[in-house]
């Protein structure tokens, strides 16, 4: 016996929740209003590092500057995958569009990965071929970069924790890895510049230094996505499902308890057992109890599907 509501009917008694299934509206809003101010701050400082290391012989600076573009372009696949996640489920999508999330969150981190593919083959040239000092001025510009972008890391990390968006985290993990790769980039510049001609190379090897930070971050990020898309078992939200549910007067046992995470959403299977003398009228009612228990105890899960069994007394 089951709750006699639709498991792919919206949740019930959920402010929090839009009605049609979907990404809560001010966690979309939020998540798409990081994505967007991340995109042009990366874009800003991608143009000022690529024409600082441009006229001022850094190529370390034109390779932090090429992957703070990958970020623009990784903040913007972001963004377009929040968008479709907060679409209402459908005929075709019953469980809504949540998976849009994580397809984005692994199209940047393989972005990341090939950026640090290219730039590394890139570095490994340039140590062999003879260039001028880099200008000292450049020294400035990643300053400002390490300073900015590590407390944007800070904030957005913070906002995606909240909202426990996989895309979001990722793009605050790209606002790190910049942060990361300019201080590299500062260190080799000012090797090379206090150094002389036997220490030019130095921000070229910093250059190989931030590509293998890069490339970490990209294997990193693809981890959590991987686990999304293949619907691994939410091992605290279960547990504390099945916590609620046994709490449920009437409930005797929890037999079975699935989650699976949706977007910022997750959907919950369980089986319960509850005495077998009594009345079709009587589960009926346990399982409404026992979903609303469920979802009071939690804005985050969307729907509760609730299978009533006959415990053996």
């Amino acid at each position: 016996m089951s709750s006699p509501q639709h498991p792919h009917a919206p949740a019930t008694n959920l402010q929090t929740h839009s009605t049609s299934g979907g990404m809560t509206s001010s966690a979309w809003q939020t998540g798409t209003r990081v994505a967007l101010f991340g995109m042009i701050v990366n874009f800003i400082f991608a143009t000022a590092k690529i024409l600082g290391g441009f006229f001022g012989n850094a190529y370390v600076l034109i390779a932090d500057g090429i992957e703070s573009g990958m970020d623009v372009a990784g903040s913007f696949v972001i963004w377009g995958g929040l968008k479709v996640a907060a679409r209402p489920p459908d005929a075709t999508h019953p469980y809504g569009h949540g998976k849009a999330e994580p397809i984005a969150a692994i199209i940047v981190a393989v972005g990341v990965l090939a950026a640090a593919i290219g730039l590394a083959v890139q570095s490994m040239r340039e140590i062999f071929l003879p260039h001028h000092a880099p200008a000292p001025y450049t020294l400035v510009i990643l300053i400002v970069v390490v300073i900015v972008k590590e407390t944007l890391f800070r904030y957005v990390n913070r906002i995606g924790r909240d909202v426990e968006s996989t895309a979001v985290q990722t793009d605050a993990w790209h606002h790190r890895s910049d942060a990361l790769t300019s201080a590299a980039a500062f260190i080799g510049i000012s090797v090379a510049l206090i150094g002389g001609k036997r220490w030019q190379s130095a921000d070229d090897w910093a250059a190989l230094f931030a590509c293998a930070v890069i490339a970490a971050n990209g294997i990193r990020l693809l981890r959590p996505a991987f686990y999304e898309i293949m619907d691994t078992a939410p091992r605290k939200i279960v547990k504390s499902v099945c916590s609620v549910a046994s709490s449920v007067p009437g409930v005797l046992e929890v037999e079975k308890c699935r989650a699976r995470k949706m977007g910022l959403d997750f959907y919950v299977d369980l089986h319960a057992r509850v005495d077998g003398n009594i009345s079709v009228h009587e589960g009926h009612e346990i399982a409404h109890r026992v979903k609303r228990a469920i979802q009071q105890s939690d804005s985050r899960i969307a729907d509760v599907l609730v299978h009533i069994e006959p415990a053996q007394l």
